[in-house]
């Protein structure tokens, strides 16, 4: 069994494959339409490897969808490496709790 880079991953490669099907292209038609080499297009749809945005919005283009569509869902904890679950809103939420002053 290949080992998945992550479930974002995994998800954002189904995704891509799907659309692939649905137009009925192989892996070489996508690459060449994508220009990329068919054995990467391959590892990003098995989800061994996550695309960067420049990959993503050329396989997208070559798939006639929206690259929003390959993402959409798709968060942070999807990820293994992420070593906390903070946003920007919990750090100014913190923030501007650490600037109030101390009630008496």
């Amino acid at each position: 069994m290949t080992k998945t880079h992550s479930d974002a991953a995994a998800i954002l490669g189904e995704r891509v494959r799907d659309q692939r099907l649905k137009l009925g292209l192989t892996l070489e038609d996508l690459a060449s339409l994508s220009e990329m080499h068919w054995t990467s297009v391959g590892k990003i749809e098995r989800g061994q490897v996550h695309p960067n945005v420049e990959t993503l919005v050329r396989l997208a283009t070559a798939l006639n969808a929206d690259p929003g569509e390959f993402v959409t869902g798709l968060n942070s904890s999807m990820y293994s490496k992420r070593v906390h679950g903070l946003t920007a809103a919990d750090f100014i939420r913190e923030r501007e709790a650490a600037r109030r002053p101390e009630a008496s």
